[in-house]
């Protein structure tokens, strides 16, 4: 069977854990989640993944209540950590052999990240799963999954979310609101799409990195964009390319 892609990054945010609970961890979704991965890993394809933590404690939320922006998203970071190990028992419940690499260093639970380390075990068909973000405050877990995915020469950026794209506006408040197969790194920036943030978005337009938008919650949709479908909405140098 064809392989369109055959080294993904897996952006995923905090929420996609958490279900129908406002906040924490469904052990269910966290299971569906790892079944989605699963489905691609059989085929052949090597998955580095990067979560957020917006299901524990969101930095950014946090500062522009007063706190420190920088002790704030370190505590994210370590939002991510948590998410992090529920998605790798998840994982390892299904048998798939998975390797956390944390840009904070915390040896007991975690490997650091080192690139090459890291293809290493995508080689041999484990999961890469990238905790901490980048190690720095200021930075979104978007712009962390754009460098690693760029590091590890990922061919594409795949984000999971609750709607099937990108659209003009938010689909859940505008019912009139288009979707968008395609998409080129400058409307994402023009028009201030806020799917990813704009450093996250940079980067990938400075390398040339494709991303890929989906609805996460439609099961079999992963397997399907891996082998060539078109779903969700695709962002690239040249929309119509």
């Amino acid at each position: 069977m064809s392989l369109k892609y055959n080294r993904i990054l897996l952006k995923l945010s905090g929420e996609s854990l958490c279900g129908d609970q406002k906040y924490g961890i469904d052990p269910t979704r966290a299971q569906y989640t790892a079944a989605e991965i699963k489905g691609i890993l059989d085929l052949g394809v090597q998955v580095g993944i990067v979560i957020g933590g917006g299901n524990i404690f969101r930095g950014l939320s946090a500062a522009s209540e007063g706190w420190d922006r920088v002790s704030a998203d370190y505590m994210g970071m370590l939002a991510t950590v948590i998410n992090s190990l529920a998605l790798q028992n998840a994982l390892e419940d299904l048998d798939i052999s998975t390797r956390i690499q944390t840009a904070i260093e915390m040896r007991e639970i975690a490997e650091p990240f080192i690139c090459r380390r890291a293809n290493r075990h995508l080689e041999k068909g484990r999961v890469v799963i990238f905790a901490a973000g980048t190690g720095n405050p200021y930075f979104t877990t978007d712009t962390a999954a754009s460098l690693r995915a760029i590091e590890i020469e990922a061919e594409i950026l795949i984000k999971g979310t609750k709607v099937d794209g990108i659209y003009s506006a938010d689909p859940m408040d505008d019912p009139d609101a288009e979707r968008f197969e395609t998409l080129t790194y400058l409307d994402m920036l023009k028009h201030r799409i806020k799917v990813m943030d704009a450093t996250a978005v940079s980067l990938c337009m400075d390398n040339n990195l494709p991303i890929l938008v989906y609805n996460l919650t439609e099961p079999g949709y992963l397997k399907r964009i891996v082998q060539g479908e078109k779903i969700g909405t695709l962002v690239m140098e040249a929309a119509d390319a």
